[in-house]
C-alpha cells in the first residue's frame, strides 16, 4: 500500500521556522508533482505549495500561495526520495495540520487537481 508519511511539525514561537518532510513507500516522488496543503481548525483544506516532477518530464517549477511567499520553500532530495516545506518567518495564522499530496500521475503542478493520496498529517503550532 502507497503511503506519504509527512514529519518535522511541532510548537514553534512566531517568527521561528520548521522543516516539514514528505516521504513515500513504493514510489519515487521524484517522478511526480506533489503538493503541500494545510487546514486550520474550522477552515478549508488549502493549497499552499507544489513542485513539479525533476526527471525531466517536467521543468520541475514550484509554487506557493500568496499567504507564504517569501517565507516558504519547497525542495527535493532524490536520494532520500523526500520531499521539503522549509517554514521560516512563522505566524500564528500558520497555525494548521500540514498535509503532502499527490495523485502519482501528475508531473507538473499544473496537472496537480485532485490529489488522491494523502499522509496523516503533522500538526504545526505558531504560539507564543
Amino acid at each position: 500500500q502507497v503511503q506519504l508519511v509527512e514529519s518535522g511539525g511541532g510548537l514553534v514561537r512566531p517568527g521561528g521556522s520548521l522543516r516539514l518532510s514528505c516521504t513515500a513507500s513504493q514510489f519515487t516522488l521524484d517522478y511526480y508533482a506533489i503538493g503541500w496543503f494545510r487546514q486550520a481548525p474550522g477552515k478549508e483544506r488549502e493549497g499552499i505549495s507544489c513542485i513539479g516532477s525533476s526527471d525531466g518530464s517536467s521543468d520541475g517549477s514550484t509554487n506557493y500561495t500568496n499567504s507564504v511567499k517569501g517565507r516558504f520553500t519547497i525542495s527535493r532530495d532524490n536520494a532520500n526520495n523526500t520531499i521539503y516545506l522549509q517554514m521560516n518567518s512563522l505566524k500564528p495564522e500558520d497555525t494548521a495540520v500540514y498535509y503532502c499530496a499527490t495523485d502519482f500521475w501528475a508531473v507538473s503542478c499544473q496537472q496537480l487537481r485532485s490529489p488522491n493520496y494523502w499522509g496523516q498529517g503533522t500538526q504545526v503550532t505558531v504560539s507564543s
